[in-house]
């Protein structure tokens, strides 16, 4: 492989606080140096100024396979995923089948190095088939290589389970990602309230998601365990995680753009693409889940990408499948609470890297002299516009059809090969 100089960038690297004019030298695949003297027969590629920052890690992204490869296929994801700066992702393991077999774990690892493009990190399940009951072998998972373990989008609902889960977790240095919604609580398709009242959807309560994640703090407590909320989209719910963490418990949770981007007036007109799970909130919970990504209470931003075909979506809203896709737009969105004034570059791009990388415990994140050379090339304030149809990747379906977005990739680098741009 070639040698590779990026010369006239923004070089920002979250993890190290660097931020400043300068460049950056890729020789065999891993970052050589960070400065301006050009290897011997280095290929050049001037930045034009953009911002070079190390490349995106997700903490949660559906790829389809195994099981919906009709939604989504690995291949098809790693498209979505260099379109979108991201070159590590780490995938729930609700597939069809769940991420129960040490097997499948290996499988879906040595799919993703397949792509040359996306390292895919397995989350485990917890209980065998995401089912809630019968415990997982998280030995065996973990030496497969899983980074976590959770039920994806099943809440984790027996509190017997949870604390073995939290425990076991514990024995292996790892934590539980929970999917935090009380299940008997969170069988609605919006958030209950005026306007799912007017448009006569069967709805959940905020409230269902404090009620969970209440639970899981007390039983990390009695565990020691580490217990992570994925998705966190209530500002009451974020108020519990802000005192546990306070105590020194081991908490942490990610949010998702949907969440500190859009509110319930998004479902007005029946519109599917905007049903997720959880379903959007009030505005005052956006607004809370933004002030919690400023303070630091959230640790990380997860595109919690989840591919659905049109036949899924084109259904009463009730029956619509809930989901969005989140990959190619998990930046730009990012970039809005920049733009507003909310979070400066820094912080957003910490949330994108550096941090959901020391959850992970993986090497990845951040721009450090020998560390693979894993890179996103990008123009904060060049402006697109998202349109259903046309974006990367297999699926389709999501929440910011129509928008106009400030913020695009131009470059993409995973080990030192260019994977988009």
């Amino acid at each position: 492989m070639s040698a590779l100089l990026i010369t006239n960038a923004r070089l920002l690297d979250p993890a190290s606080g660097l931020d400043a004019p300068g460049a950056l030298l890729v020789q065999d695949g891993r970052i050589a140096a960070l400065s301006g003297a050009p290897a011997e027969g280095a290929e050049v590629l001037d930045a034009g100024g953009a911002v070079l920052c190390p490349g995106l890690v997700d903490l949660r992204a559906r790829v389809g396979e195994p099981g919906a490869e009709h939604r989504e296929t690995i291949a098809s994801a790693a498209q979505a995923a260099s379109a979108g700066g991201v070159t590590t992702m780490a995938v729930p393991p609700d597939t069809d089948p769940a991420l129960d077999d040490p097997a499948l774990v290996e499988w879906l690892a040595r799919r993703g190095e397949a792509t040359r493009s996306v390292t895919l990190l397995p989350v485990a399940a917890a209980t065998k088939g995401c089912a809630g009951k019968e415990m997982a072998e998280f030995g065996l998972l973990r030496e497969a290589g899983a980074v976590a373990f959770s039920d994806g989008n099943r809440a984790i609902a027996s509190a017997r389970s949870m604390r073995l889960a939290l425990s076991y977790a514990r024995a292996f240095g790892m934590m539980v990602v929970q999917h935090p919604e009380e299940p008997s609580l969170a069988a609605g398709a919006a958030t209950e309230g005026e306007l799912a009242t007017r448009l006569g959807l069967p709805a959940s309560p905020a409230a269902a998601e404090a009620i969970q994640v209440a639970r899981d703090i007390a039983l990390a407590r009695l565990t020691g365990g580490h217990v992570h909320f994925a998705q966190v989209s209530t500002g009451a719910a974020l108020d519990l995680v802000r005192a546990a963490k306070a105590e020194g418990l081991r908490v942490t949770c990610d949010t998702a753009p949907p969440y500190f981007d859009l509110n319930e007036t998004a479902i007005g007109g029946f519109r599917t693409y905007a049903k997720l799970s959880p379903p959007l909130r009030s505005d005052a919970d956006r607004q809370a889940v933004v002030a919690a990504l400023a303070d630091g209470t959230v640790d990380a931003i997860a595109s919690d990408h989840a591919p659905q075909d049109a036949d899924d979506k084109r259904l009463p809203f009730a029956q619509a499948a809930a989901g969005g896709t989140g990959l190619a737009t998990l930046l730009a969105v990012t970039l809005a609470r920049v733009h507003g004034g909310d979070l400066t570059l820094v912080q957003a791009l910490a949330l994108l890297t550096c941090r959901p990388a020391a959850l992970l415990g993986i090497e990845a994140g951040a721009l450090r002299v020998g560390a693979p050379a894993d890179l996103c090339l990008f123009q904060p304030g060049r402006a697109w516009q998202v349109k259903a149809g046309q974006m990367p990747g297999k699926a389709q379906n999501t929440p910011w059809d129509g928008r106009a977005l400030e913020g695009k990739v131009i470059g993409t680098w995973k080990n030192g090969r260019r994977v988009f741009g």
